[in-house]
């Protein structure tokens, strides 16, 4: 078979967006009983972000030089996270409606900035209509069989296990039947709806959970009917082999990577307090061969090439703890992980607020309000860093398109280089606290190159040894 992504997706830098504590307009009316802006998350409270939020805080985004928004849930829903959802084709009153969304589509659009939606369709909530339908009439609903009934009444409110099929056995969450086919085909008319309003593509929420290769073929075959651009990603937070064959998937959130660059940068200095909690599990401290080996299998061994072009590369998610918590506040770690990021295979995913040092353990704390009004608190030297970082990678074609070559690793040195069509880049990282000097040999590369970043102005000739500082990184342009 062969494989086709979106090439846009190679292309991409995403910015992630939970809507209730990204950014609040003043042109949404809201309901009364709203946490402070900046309070401390909790399970079920609600700040009260929206979409228009959003618009009015789009040059930030553009500032920062991303060009696709993936969004977490945004259906009504009775939860802060939506992933409780009631109304799959109807955006959340909160946020502002269906009308808000049209505006928001409409202004990123004009921005040059692709949207993508979290799809969740393994479960819906206890007040999805046909859910609700079974708690009314029991039996005899007509929509038996679009959940996993296994006792009569429905105990959704009960204390106890809920006698039907459940995510992660939480009583919100009543798993679909799709095997039915009726749940079959209202789930892909929620794929196909909201292509044809204009989003880009569907980052989809546990879908190896709904355990049918051919639902998602379908659901693929039905979305690139609509749109033959449309962009699915799964979040699949391991080896992702059996949905990444062309067929199903783009890609997948690609933890792997952030596993690897965790474990490396951050090591022994990590704060491994949340991640158990998570699909991380206990992360494992990396030396440089181990990390170059990592990178090596998940960028040239582990799939297809247009596969790893579109993995969606992230160091943090409204799931994980943020990449500041995790590194204990090491700013430097940070920003060498996010040039890393930049320089690696794959479409880099910003999680908001990160680009600017937020901290905050697992949820509900790693979901915490963006400071708009309080910019003396923004780190802004890590933003400066990554601004530059995405920058490089908007300039460099072969940051974006180009092969990965694993060129050096010892304990602390790695290097690697990425080429196509004639542009070469190097990046070397240099983890410890002390200077080091490595001879570097990438066969067939120029031997001129240029420096990038804090480099800028400097020649480096690969023929002679390389100095770094301690807790540095270097990037380096040739062409032939």
């Amino acid at each position: 078979m062969t494989i086709r992504t979106p090439d846009w997706a190679k292309d991409a830098i995403y910015y992630q967006i939970f809507p209730d504590r990204f950014a609040k307009s003043e042109r949404v009316a809201k309901p009364s009983n709203l946490q402070t802006w900046g309070a401390t998350p909790t399970f079920n409270g609600f700040m009260g972000g929206d979409l228009l939020g959003v618009v009015e805080k789009l040059d930030h985004l553009v500032e920062l030089g991303v060009n696709a928004i993936y969004f977490n849930p945004i259906f009504s829903s009775a939860s802060n996270h939506r992933y409780h959802t009631y109304d799959y084709f109807e955006i959340d009153p909160i946020l502002g409606g269906n009308a808000a969304f049209k505006e928001m589509l409409d202004a990123a659009h004009a921005r040059g900035i692709r949207v993508l939606l979290d799809g969740v369709l393994n479960h819906s909530s206890r007040g999805f209509f046909q859910f609700n339908h079974l708690m009314e009439c029991g039996s005899e609903s007509p929509y038996v069989d679009w959940f996993h009934i296994h006792g009569w009444p429905v105990n959704a409110f009960a204390s106890e296990s809920p006698n039907y099929a459940a995510w992660w056995g939480i009583p919100a969450l009543p798993k679909f039947n799709t095997d039915t086919p009726a749940v079959r085909e209202y789930l892909w008319r929620v794929g196909e709806y909201w292509l044809e309003m204009g989003i880009d593509g569907w980052r989809l929420d546990v879908p190896n959970e709904i355990d049918d290769d051919e639902f998602w073929r379908e659901f693929r075959r039905r979305c690139l009917a609509v749109n033959p651009d449309c962009y699915i990603v799964g979040e699949l937070w391991h080896d992702a082999h059996r949905w990444l064959q062309g067929d199903q998937f783009d890609a997948q959130m690609n933890y792997n990577f952030t596993r690897a660059t965790l474990g490396f940068f951050i090591g022994d200095n990590m704060d491994q307090t949340d991640t158990h909690r998570t699909g991380y599990g206990h992360m494992a401290t990396l030396n440089g061969q181990q990390f170059l080996g990592e990178l090596d299998r998940i960028n040239n061994h582990l799939y297809a090439q247009q596969i790893v072009l579109a993995q969606m590369n992230m160091l943090g998610s409204h799931d994980t703890p943020r990449v500041m918590t995790i590194a204990k506040c090491d700013v430097q770690g940070v920003k060498l992980m996010y040039l890393s990021q930049m320089t690696n295979p794959g479409a880099p995913n910003v999680y908001y607020g990160d680009e600017i040092g937020l901290t905050g353990g697992h949820d509900p704390y790693c979901r915490g309000a963006f400071p708009w009004d309080s910019a003396e608190t923004w780190n802004t030297d890590l933003l400066a860093s990554l601004k530059s970082y995405i920058a490089l990678r908007n300039d460099c074609v072969a940051l974006r398109r180009g092969s990965f070559v694993p060129i050096f690793a010892d304990d602390d040195v790695v290097a690697y280089g990425r080429a196509f069509e004639g542009e070469y880049v190097l990046t070397v990282f240099n983890r410890s606290n002390r200077k080091r000097t490595v001879a570097l040999n990438w066969p067939d590369a120029p031997t001129r190159w240029d420096g990038a970043l804090e480099d800028q102005g400097m020649q480096f000739d690969l023929s002679k040894k390389l100095t770094l500082a301690g807790r540095s990184g270097r990037v380096f342009i040739g062409r032939k």
